[in-house]
Protein backbone atom coordinates (compact mmCIF):
# COMPACT_ATOMS: atom_id res chain seq x y z
CA UNK A 1 0.00 0.00 0.00
CA UNK A 2 1.21 3.60 -0.82
CA UNK A 3 2.65 4.95 2.45
CA UNK A 4 3.68 9.52 2.49
CA UNK A 5 6.48 9.85 4.45
CA UNK A 6 6.61 13.72 3.79
CA UNK A 7 6.85 14.69 8.14
CA UNK A 8 4.91 17.82 7.09
CA UNK A 9 2.01 15.50 5.49
CA UNK A 10 1.81 12.45 7.68
CA UNK A 11 1.68 15.16 10.81
CA UNK A 12 -0.63 17.77 9.15
CA UNK A 13 -3.08 14.40 8.11
CA UNK A 14 -2.72 12.67 12.02
CA UNK A 15 -3.85 16.46 13.09
CA UNK A 16 -7.52 15.94 11.70
CA UNK A 17 -7.79 13.90 14.72
CA UNK A 18 -6.92 17.23 16.84
CA UNK A 19 -9.82 19.07 14.86
CA UNK A 20 -12.30 16.62 16.17
CA UNK A 21 -11.32 17.98 19.70
CA UNK A 22 -12.34 21.35 18.12
CA UNK A 23 -15.18 20.39 16.55
CA UNK A 24 -15.95 19.35 20.47
CA UNK A 25 -15.20 22.43 21.73
CA UNK A 26 -17.65 24.50 19.43
CA UNK A 27 -20.19 21.98 19.07
CA UNK A 28 -22.75 23.92 21.29
CA UNK A 29 -21.43 27.73 20.81
CA UNK A 30 -23.88 28.44 18.02
CA UNK A 31 -27.06 26.40 18.88
CA UNK A 32 -27.26 27.98 22.14
CA UNK A 33 -28.78 31.11 20.96
CA UNK A 34 -30.86 29.48 18.35
CA UNK A 35 -34.91 28.81 18.78
CA UNK A 36 -34.96 25.34 17.23
CA UNK A 37 -32.08 24.12 20.26
CA UNK A 38 -33.94 25.51 23.20
CA UNK A 39 -38.03 24.53 22.25
CA UNK A 40 -36.76 20.88 21.15
CA UNK A 41 -34.57 20.54 23.82
CA UNK A 42 -36.46 22.73 26.06
CA UNK A 43 -33.27 23.61 28.42
CA UNK A 44 -34.28 25.80 30.97
CA UNK A 45 -31.75 25.23 33.67
CA UNK A 46 -28.02 26.15 34.07
CA UNK A 47 -27.48 22.48 35.02
CA UNK A 48 -29.03 20.50 32.26
CA UNK A 49 -27.02 22.68 29.34
CA UNK A 50 -24.04 22.17 32.16
CA UNK A 51 -24.81 17.92 31.79
CA UNK A 52 -25.17 18.40 27.79
CA UNK A 53 -21.91 20.05 27.05
CA UNK A 54 -20.03 18.00 29.78
CA UNK A 55 -20.79 15.09 28.53
CA UNK A 56 -18.53 15.11 25.42
CA UNK A 57 -15.48 16.05 28.04
CA UNK A 58 -16.90 13.07 30.45
CA UNK A 59 -16.57 11.23 27.43
CA UNK A 60 -13.27 12.17 26.47
CA UNK A 61 -11.75 11.78 29.90
CA UNK A 62 -13.08 8.03 29.85
CA UNK A 63 -11.44 7.70 26.04
CA UNK A 64 -7.60 9.18 27.04
CA UNK A 65 -7.44 6.89 29.79
CA UNK A 66 -7.98 4.08 27.12
CA UNK A 67 -6.34 5.48 24.83
CA UNK A 68 -2.63 4.19 25.74
CA UNK A 69 -3.72 0.35 25.73
CA UNK A 70 -4.91 0.66 22.88
CA UNK A 71 -1.72 2.62 21.01
CA UNK A 72 1.02 0.51 23.00
CA UNK A 73 -1.53 -2.48 21.69
CA UNK A 74 -1.95 -1.83 18.52
CA UNK A 75 0.31 1.07 17.49
CA UNK A 76 -0.24 4.71 18.07
CA UNK A 77 -1.55 4.46 14.03
CA UNK A 78 -4.51 2.25 14.90
CA UNK A 79 -5.82 4.25 18.08
CA UNK A 80 -6.38 7.14 16.09
CA UNK A 81 -8.37 5.31 13.62
CA UNK A 82 -10.53 3.64 16.05
CA UNK A 83 -10.74 7.41 17.56
CA UNK A 84 -12.36 8.43 14.32
CA UNK A 85 -14.62 5.60 14.22
CA UNK A 86 -15.92 6.03 17.37
CA UNK A 87 -16.29 9.66 16.49
CA UNK A 88 -18.87 8.61 13.81
CA UNK A 89 -20.83 6.68 15.87
CA UNK A 90 -21.40 9.52 18.80
CA UNK A 91 -22.10 11.98 15.77
CA UNK A 92 -24.43 9.80 14.29
CA UNK A 93 -26.04 9.70 17.46
CA UNK A 94 -26.22 13.29 18.09
CA UNK A 95 -27.56 14.11 14.43
CA UNK A 96 -30.77 11.71 15.41
CA UNK A 97 -30.69 13.29 19.01
CA UNK A 98 -35.00 12.97 19.87
CA UNK A 99 -34.50 14.16 23.18
CA UNK A 100 -31.41 15.30 25.87
CA UNK A 101 -30.85 11.61 26.85
CA UNK A 102 -30.05 10.61 23.54
CA UNK A 103 -28.20 13.59 22.83
CA UNK A 104 -26.05 13.38 25.88
CA UNK A 105 -25.27 9.44 25.14
CA UNK A 106 -24.25 10.99 21.53
CA UNK A 107 -21.38 13.25 22.87
CA UNK A 108 -20.43 11.03 25.13
CA UNK A 109 -19.67 8.36 22.62
CA UNK A 110 -18.31 11.36 20.53
CA UNK A 111 -16.31 12.48 23.45
CA UNK A 112 -14.23 9.47 23.74
CA UNK A 113 -12.95 9.14 20.08
CA UNK A 114 -11.97 13.06 20.66
CA UNK A 115 -10.03 11.94 23.75
CA UNK A 116 -8.36 8.86 21.99
CA UNK A 117 -7.32 10.88 19.27
CA UNK A 118 -6.37 14.16 21.59
CA UNK A 119 -4.67 11.93 23.38
CA UNK A 120 -2.81 9.76 20.83
CA UNK A 121 -2.22 12.19 17.85
CA UNK A 122 0.67 14.23 19.40
CA UNK A 123 2.32 10.67 20.69
CA UNK A 124 2.71 9.94 16.83
CA UNK A 125 3.66 13.78 15.44
CA UNK A 126 6.53 13.57 18.33
CA UNK A 127 8.05 10.12 17.76
CA UNK A 128 7.52 10.59 13.47
CA UNK A 129 8.80 14.23 13.70
CA UNK A 130 13.02 15.30 13.74
CA UNK A 131 14.14 16.94 16.85
CA UNK A 132 14.05 20.49 14.89
CA UNK A 133 10.82 20.83 14.07
CA UNK A 134 8.99 18.52 16.45
CA UNK A 135 7.70 21.59 18.14
CA UNK A 136 6.38 23.00 14.90
CA UNK A 137 4.62 19.48 14.03
CA UNK A 138 2.82 18.90 17.19
CA UNK A 139 1.70 22.11 17.39
CA UNK A 140 -0.38 21.34 14.02
CA UNK A 141 -2.32 19.83 16.52
CA UNK A 142 -4.05 22.99 18.19
CA UNK A 143 -4.08 24.57 14.96
CA UNK A 144 -6.19 21.88 13.59
CA UNK A 145 -8.28 22.60 17.01
CA UNK A 146 -8.72 26.27 15.88
CA UNK A 147 -9.73 24.87 12.64
CA UNK A 148 -12.40 21.97 14.20
CA UNK A 149 -13.60 25.06 16.19
CA UNK A 150 -14.01 27.67 13.68
CA UNK A 151 -15.37 25.38 10.65
CA UNK A 152 -18.20 24.11 13.15
CA UNK A 153 -18.84 27.63 14.50
CA UNK A 154 -18.86 29.28 10.83
CA UNK A 155 -21.18 25.74 9.85
CA UNK A 156 -23.76 26.59 13.15
CA UNK A 157 -23.56 30.40 12.35
CA UNK A 158 -25.02 29.18 8.72
CA UNK A 159 -27.67 26.46 9.45
CA UNK A 160 -29.18 28.96 12.52
CA UNK A 161 -30.45 31.31 9.68
CA UNK A 162 -32.60 28.03 8.88
CA UNK A 163 -36.13 29.10 9.20
CA UNK A 164 -36.36 32.60 9.69
CA UNK A 165 -33.32 32.50 11.84
CA UNK A 166 -31.92 32.21 15.24
CA UNK A 167 -35.02 34.13 16.88
CA UNK A 168 -38.13 32.45 15.11
CA UNK A 169 -39.78 30.22 17.84
CA UNK A 170 -40.77 27.68 14.82
CA UNK A 171 -37.04 27.13 13.77
CA UNK A 172 -36.74 23.55 12.21
CA UNK A 173 -34.66 21.29 14.20
CA UNK A 174 -31.67 21.07 10.71
CA UNK A 175 -30.41 24.06 12.68
CA UNK A 176 -28.83 21.98 15.38
CA UNK A 177 -28.57 18.75 13.18
CA UNK A 178 -26.82 20.15 10.23
CA UNK A 179 -24.01 21.31 12.11
CA UNK A 180 -23.87 18.32 14.30
CA UNK A 181 -23.89 15.78 11.17
CA UNK A 182 -21.04 17.56 9.18
CA UNK A 183 -18.74 16.72 11.66
CA UNK A 184 -18.81 12.96 10.63
CA UNK A 185 -16.86 14.12 7.33
CA UNK A 186 -13.24 14.94 8.92
CA UNK A 187 -13.37 11.70 10.94
CA UNK A 188 -14.28 9.57 7.75
CA UNK A 189 -11.51 11.16 6.32
CA UNK A 190 -9.11 11.16 8.77
CA UNK A 191 -9.93 6.83 9.53
CA UNK A 192 -9.39 6.17 6.14
CA UNK A 193 -5.86 8.27 5.55
CA UNK A 194 -4.45 6.71 8.04
CA UNK A 195 -4.05 3.63 5.93
CA UNK A 196 -1.45 5.82 4.07
CA UNK A 197 1.00 7.59 6.45
CA UNK A 198 3.48 4.96 8.00
CA UNK A 199 3.99 3.75 11.65
CA UNK A 200 5.60 4.90 14.45
CA UNK A 201 9.29 4.00 14.32
CA UNK A 202 9.57 4.37 17.94
CA UNK A 203 6.42 2.22 18.82
CA UNK A 204 7.90 -0.14 15.86
CA UNK A 205 11.01 -0.69 17.62
CA UNK A 206 9.18 -1.36 20.89
CA UNK A 207 8.02 -4.57 18.82
CA UNK A 208 11.05 -5.26 18.53
CA UNK A 209 10.71 -4.62 14.55
CA UNK A 210 13.60 -2.91 14.09
CA UNK A 211 13.85 -3.85 10.12
CA UNK A 212 11.03 -1.67 9.82
CA UNK A 213 11.64 0.75 12.38
CA UNK A 214 15.23 1.99 10.63
CA UNK A 215 13.39 1.90 6.84
CA UNK A 216 10.19 4.12 8.12
CA UNK A 217 13.39 6.21 9.86
CA UNK A 218 15.35 6.36 6.26
CA UNK A 219 12.28 7.17 4.54
CA UNK A 220 11.27 9.92 6.74
CA UNK A 221 14.60 11.44 7.50
CA UNK A 222 16.89 10.05 5.21
CA UNK A 223 15.45 10.10 1.78
CA UNK A 224 15.27 5.91 2.07
CA UNK A 225 18.55 5.61 3.02
CA UNK A 226 19.17 3.60 5.82
CA UNK A 227 23.34 4.37 5.83
CA UNK A 228 22.34 8.27 6.32
CA UNK A 229 24.33 9.55 9.15
CA UNK A 230 21.06 10.71 10.62
CA UNK A 231 18.83 7.96 10.06
CA UNK A 232 21.72 5.68 12.38
CA UNK A 233 21.98 8.19 14.58
CA UNK A 234 18.30 8.22 15.67
CA UNK A 235 18.82 4.25 15.21
CA UNK A 236 21.43 4.13 17.49
CA UNK A 237 19.83 6.60 20.27
CA UNK A 238 16.34 4.91 20.07
CA UNK A 239 18.04 0.92 20.58
CA UNK A 240 20.43 2.32 23.36
CA UNK A 241 17.14 3.94 25.37
CA UNK A 242 15.12 1.04 24.83
CA UNK A 243 17.98 -1.31 26.11
CA UNK A 244 18.11 1.00 29.18
CA UNK A 245 13.84 0.70 29.78
CA UNK A 246 14.14 -3.08 29.27
CA UNK A 247 17.27 -3.53 31.50
CA UNK A 248 15.06 -1.11 34.21
CA UNK A 249 12.05 -3.56 33.42
CA UNK A 250 9.03 -3.45 35.65
CA UNK A 251 5.57 -2.38 34.22
CA UNK A 252 4.88 0.92 32.43
CA UNK A 253 2.49 1.69 35.87
CA UNK A 254 5.79 0.62 38.62
CA UNK A 255 7.94 3.08 36.05
CA UNK A 256 5.63 6.15 36.01
CA UNK A 257 5.04 6.27 39.84
CA UNK A 258 9.07 5.93 40.17
CA UNK A 259 10.20 9.41 41.94
CA UNK A 260 11.86 10.25 38.60
CA UNK A 261 8.87 9.79 36.66
CA UNK A 262 6.42 10.60 38.50
CA UNK A 263 7.46 14.32 38.76
CA UNK A 264 7.07 14.18 35.24
CA UNK A 265 3.56 12.94 35.24
CA UNK A 266 2.70 15.48 37.58
CA UNK A 267 4.10 18.18 35.72
CA UNK A 268 2.23 17.49 32.72
CA UNK A 269 -1.00 16.82 34.48
CA UNK A 270 -0.41 20.25 35.92
CA UNK A 271 0.43 22.09 32.48
CA UNK A 272 -2.86 20.21 30.67
CA UNK A 273 -4.78 21.85 34.41
CA UNK A 274 -3.68 25.02 33.42
CA UNK A 275 -4.19 25.44 30.29
CA UNK A 276 -8.00 24.73 30.71
CA UNK A 277 -7.63 26.72 34.41
CA UNK A 278 -6.59 30.02 32.63
CA UNK A 279 -9.86 30.54 31.36
CA UNK A 280 -10.08 29.74 27.82
CA UNK A 281 -13.17 27.29 28.39
CA UNK A 282 -15.29 30.67 28.94
CA UNK A 283 -13.81 32.30 26.12
CA UNK A 284 -14.69 29.08 23.71
CA UNK A 285 -17.55 27.01 25.41
CA UNK A 286 -19.84 30.17 26.85
CA UNK A 287 -18.44 33.03 24.18
CA UNK A 288 -22.24 33.67 23.88
CA UNK A 289 -23.06 34.04 27.55
CA UNK A 290 -20.06 36.09 27.89
CA UNK A 291 -21.48 39.03 24.85
CA UNK A 292 -24.44 38.49 26.22
CA UNK A 293 -23.38 40.20 29.90
CA UNK A 294 -21.18 42.67 27.84
CA UNK A 295 -24.38 43.95 26.34
CA UNK A 296 -22.95 42.71 22.64
CA UNK A 297 -26.25 42.75 20.25
CA UNK A 298 -24.80 40.71 17.13
CA UNK A 299 -23.34 37.81 18.96
CA UNK A 300 -22.78 35.08 16.81
CA UNK A 301 -20.98 37.80 14.27
CA UNK A 302 -19.15 39.55 17.12
CA UNK A 303 -18.16 35.86 18.67
CA UNK A 304 -16.92 34.36 14.81
CA UNK A 305 -14.28 36.88 15.02
CA UNK A 306 -12.65 35.13 17.86
CA UNK A 307 -12.90 32.19 16.04
CA UNK A 308 -10.73 33.20 13.04
CA UNK A 309 -7.95 35.33 15.25
CA UNK A 310 -7.97 31.66 17.48
CA UNK A 311 -6.61 30.17 13.80
CA UNK A 312 -5.01 33.14 12.79
CA UNK A 313 -2.68 33.59 15.80
CA UNK A 314 -1.88 29.88 16.52
CA UNK A 315 0.29 30.18 12.69
CA UNK A 316 3.13 32.02 14.61
CA UNK A 317 3.37 29.09 17.82
CA UNK A 318 3.78 27.08 14.78
CA UNK A 319 6.34 28.63 12.96
CA UNK A 320 8.68 29.79 16.03
CA UNK A 321 8.04 27.56 18.88
CA UNK A 322 11.44 25.36 17.91
CA UNK A 323 12.77 28.98 17.94
CA UNK A 324 11.78 30.87 21.41
CA UNK A 325 10.89 27.51 23.32
CA UNK A 326 8.86 26.15 25.11
CA UNK A 327 9.05 27.70 28.53
CA UNK A 328 9.01 30.94 27.63
CA UNK A 329 5.59 30.25 26.00
CA UNK A 330 4.01 29.27 28.90
CA UNK A 331 5.66 32.10 31.36
CA UNK A 332 4.55 35.34 29.20
CA UNK A 333 1.28 33.61 28.06
CA UNK A 334 -0.08 32.89 31.55
CA UNK A 335 1.30 36.28 32.78
CA UNK A 336 -0.61 38.14 29.70
CA UNK A 337 -3.80 36.05 30.63
CA UNK A 338 -3.66 37.12 33.78
CA UNK A 339 -3.73 40.28 32.83
CA UNK A 340 -6.49 40.54 30.58
CA UNK A 341 -8.95 38.85 32.55
CA UNK A 342 -8.28 41.44 35.28
CA UNK A 343 -9.34 44.27 32.79
CA UNK A 344 -12.25 42.10 32.32
CA UNK A 345 -13.25 41.87 35.86
CA UNK A 346 -12.55 45.40 36.52
CA UNK A 347 -14.53 46.70 33.63
CA UNK A 348 -17.61 44.17 34.18
CA UNK A 349 -17.49 44.83 37.81
CA UNK A 350 -17.13 48.70 37.49
CA UNK A 351 -20.00 49.40 34.62
CA UNK A 352 -22.30 46.77 35.06
CA UNK A 353 -25.56 46.15 36.82
CA UNK A 354 -27.65 42.80 37.60
CA UNK A 355 -29.51 41.69 35.12
CA UNK A 356 -33.34 43.12 35.86
CA UNK A 357 -34.75 39.66 34.18
CA UNK A 358 -36.72 41.58 31.70
CA UNK A 359 -35.68 39.72 28.38
CA UNK A 360 -36.14 36.19 28.36
CA UNK A 361 -33.20 35.68 26.18
CA UNK A 362 -30.48 36.80 28.76
CA UNK A 363 -31.63 34.66 31.98
CA UNK A 364 -28.38 32.79 31.76
CA UNK A 365 -26.45 35.80 33.20
CA UNK A 366 -26.82 37.56 36.25
CA UNK A 367 -25.05 40.71 35.46
CA UNK A 368 -24.99 42.76 32.37
CA UNK A 369 -23.17 46.14 30.96
CA UNK A 370 -26.54 47.97 29.50
CA UNK A 371 -26.29 50.83 27.11
CA UNK A 372 -22.26 51.56 27.09
CA UNK A 373 -20.59 50.65 24.03
CA UNK A 374 -17.15 51.97 25.35
CA UNK A 375 -16.90 49.73 27.86
CA UNK A 376 -18.44 46.96 26.05
CA UNK A 377 -16.34 46.96 23.18
CA UNK A 378 -13.28 46.94 25.76
CA UNK A 379 -14.52 43.53 27.32
CA UNK A 380 -14.65 41.97 23.65
CA UNK A 381 -11.30 43.70 22.59
CA UNK A 382 -10.08 42.16 25.86
CA UNK A 383 -11.56 38.78 24.70
CA UNK A 384 -9.84 38.49 21.20
CA UNK A 385 -6.39 39.64 23.07
CA UNK A 386 -7.29 36.47 25.41
CA UNK A 387 -7.71 34.52 22.76
CA UNK A 388 -4.75 35.52 20.67
CA UNK A 389 -2.76 35.28 23.55
CA UNK A 390 -3.73 31.28 24.35
CA UNK A 391 -3.45 30.61 20.69
CA UNK A 392 0.08 32.13 20.68
CA UNK A 393 1.38 30.46 23.95
CA UNK A 394 -0.51 27.81 26.00
CA UNK A 395 -2.54 26.74 23.43
CA UNK A 396 -0.03 24.57 20.95
CA UNK A 397 2.98 24.35 23.86
CA UNK A 398 0.31 22.38 26.14
CA UNK A 399 0.14 19.91 23.84
CA UNK A 400 3.73 19.39 22.46
CA UNK A 401 5.45 19.69 25.90
CA UNK A 402 3.97 15.96 27.81
CA UNK A 403 4.71 14.55 24.07
CA UNK A 404 8.50 14.80 24.16
CA UNK A 405 9.25 14.13 27.73
CA UNK A 406 9.09 10.90 28.46
CA UNK A 407 10.66 7.80 27.29
CA UNK A 408 9.18 5.27 24.44
CA UNK A 409 7.90 2.85 27.00
CA UNK A 410 5.76 5.04 28.91
CA UNK A 411 4.70 7.71 26.71
CA UNK A 412 1.83 6.70 25.43
CA UNK A 413 0.30 5.92 29.10
CA UNK A 414 2.21 9.19 30.67
CA UNK A 415 0.28 11.47 27.82
CA UNK A 416 -3.28 9.70 28.18
CA UNK A 417 -3.31 11.01 32.04
CA UNK A 418 -1.74 14.05 31.04
CA UNK A 419 -4.44 14.66 28.19
CA UNK A 420 -7.20 12.66 31.07
CA UNK A 421 -6.06 16.02 33.53
CA UNK A 422 -7.16 18.20 30.38
CA UNK A 423 -11.00 16.56 29.88
CA UNK A 424 -11.23 15.99 33.50
CA UNK A 425 -11.25 20.36 33.62
CA UNK A 426 -12.59 20.32 30.79
CA UNK A 427 -15.61 18.69 32.22
CA UNK A 428 -15.72 19.84 35.05
CA UNK A 429 -15.61 23.47 34.06
CA UNK A 430 -18.51 22.90 31.30
CA UNK A 431 -20.43 21.99 34.44
CA UNK A 432 -19.51 25.13 36.41
CA UNK A 433 -19.00 28.03 33.90
CA UNK A 434 -23.22 28.35 33.54
CA UNK A 435 -23.66 28.39 37.38
CA UNK A 436 -20.55 30.78 37.99
CA UNK A 437 -22.35 33.36 35.16
CA UNK A 438 -25.00 32.98 37.68
CA UNK A 439 -24.13 33.22 40.81
CA UNK A 440 -20.90 35.10 40.70
CA UNK A 441 -20.88 36.76 37.45
CA UNK A 442 -18.15 38.88 36.79
CA UNK A 443 -15.81 37.85 39.61
CA UNK A 444 -15.65 34.56 38.12
CA UNK A 445 -12.92 36.26 36.38
CA UNK A 446 -10.58 36.92 38.95
CA UNK A 447 -10.73 33.49 39.81
CA UNK A 448 -9.18 32.55 36.44
CA UNK A 449 -7.27 35.40 36.81
CA UNK A 450 -5.44 34.42 39.91
CA UNK A 451 -5.15 30.28 38.39
CA UNK A 452 -2.81 32.19 35.53
CA UNK A 453 -0.95 33.66 38.51
CA UNK A 454 -0.28 30.18 40.09
CA UNK A 455 0.38 28.66 36.46
CA UNK A 456 3.09 31.15 36.11
CA UNK A 457 4.89 30.65 39.37
CA UNK A 458 4.81 26.72 38.73
CA UNK A 459 6.06 26.87 35.23
CA UNK A 460 8.86 29.51 36.22
CA UNK A 461 9.71 26.95 39.57
CA UNK A 462 9.50 23.77 37.07
CA UNK A 463 9.47 23.69 33.41
CA UNK A 464 12.78 22.91 31.48
CA UNK A 465 13.12 23.89 28.34
CA UNK A 466 13.40 20.91 25.84
CA UNK A 467 13.81 22.54 22.56
CA UNK A 468 15.99 21.37 20.00
CA UNK A 469 16.65 18.11 22.01
CA UNK A 470 15.95 14.19 21.04
CA UNK A 471 13.15 12.24 22.69
CA UNK A 472 15.54 10.43 24.19
CA UNK A 473 17.97 13.19 25.71
CA UNK A 474 14.62 14.06 28.00
CA UNK A 475 16.22 11.62 30.89
CA UNK A 476 19.60 13.87 31.08
CA UNK A 477 17.10 17.27 31.26
CA UNK A 478 15.15 16.27 34.11
CA UNK A 479 18.02 14.02 35.84
CA UNK A 480 20.72 16.80 36.00
CA UNK A 481 20.02 18.59 38.96
CA UNK A 482 20.21 21.62 37.49
CA UNK A 483 16.62 24.25 38.64
CA UNK A 484 14.50 24.67 35.86
CA UNK A 485 15.26 28.12 35.76
CA UNK A 486 18.50 27.83 35.25
CA UNK A 487 18.38 26.83 32.14
CA UNK A 488 19.84 23.56 29.65
CA UNK A 489 22.76 22.95 28.21
CA UNK A 490 22.65 23.86 24.41
CA UNK A 491 23.43 21.55 21.37
CA UNK A 492 22.07 18.10 21.07
CA UNK A 493 23.59 14.61 21.81
CA UNK A 494 22.22 13.29 18.55
CA UNK A 495 24.19 16.22 16.67
CA UNK A 496 27.29 15.09 17.72
CA UNK A 497 27.10 11.46 17.49
CA UNK A 498 25.38 12.19 13.37
CA UNK A 499 29.05 13.88 12.73
CA UNK A 500 30.84 10.78 14.46
CA UNK A 501 29.38 8.28 11.76
CA UNK A 502 29.25 10.46 9.35
CA UNK A 503 33.34 10.75 9.97
CA UNK A 504 33.54 7.20 10.40
CA UNK A 505 34.66 7.54 14.00
CA UNK A 506 31.98 5.70 14.85
CA UNK A 507 29.95 2.42 13.19
CA UNK A 508 26.60 1.79 13.91
CA UNK A 509 25.21 -2.34 13.95
CA UNK A 510 21.63 -2.64 12.41
CA UNK A 511 19.52 -5.38 13.19
CA UNK A 512 17.22 -6.12 10.14
CA UNK A 513 16.39 -9.43 11.09
CA UNK A 514 16.49 -12.16 13.67
CA UNK A 515 20.10 -13.14 13.67
CA UNK A 516 20.79 -10.94 10.93
CA UNK A 517 22.68 -7.69 11.25
CA UNK A 518 24.34 -4.91 8.67
CA UNK A 519 27.03 -2.57 10.00
CA UNK A 520 27.50 1.21 8.71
Amino acid sequence: MYQNYNVYVVCTFAAIGGGLFGFDISSMSGVLATQAYTNYFHVNGRYRQGAITGAMAGGSFFGTLASSFIADKMSRKRAIQIAAVIWIIGSIFQTAANGIAMLVFGRAVAGIGAGIASAMVPVYQAEVAPKEIRGRVVALQQWAITWGILIQYFIQYGASFVDGGPNNPHQSTLAFRIPWGVQIFPAFLLAVGMFFVPYSPRWLAKQDRWEEAIRVMANLHGNGDIGHPKVLAQYREIEEAMTFEREAGGSAIKVLTQPRMFSRVVLTVSIQMWSQLCGVNVMMYYIVYMMQAAGVHNILLTASIQYILNVALTLPAILFIDTWGRRPSLLYGALSMMVLLSAVAFLSGAYGTTNPRTDPALNAVSWLIVDNPPVSRAIVACSYLFVCTFAVTWGPTSWTYPSEIFPTGIRAKAVSLATASNWAWNCALAFAVPTLFEVINWKMYIVFAVFNLCAFVHVFLTVRETKGKTLEEMDSIFESGRPAWRGVASGSRLDKLQREIAEGRVKVKIKLRPRRYEEF
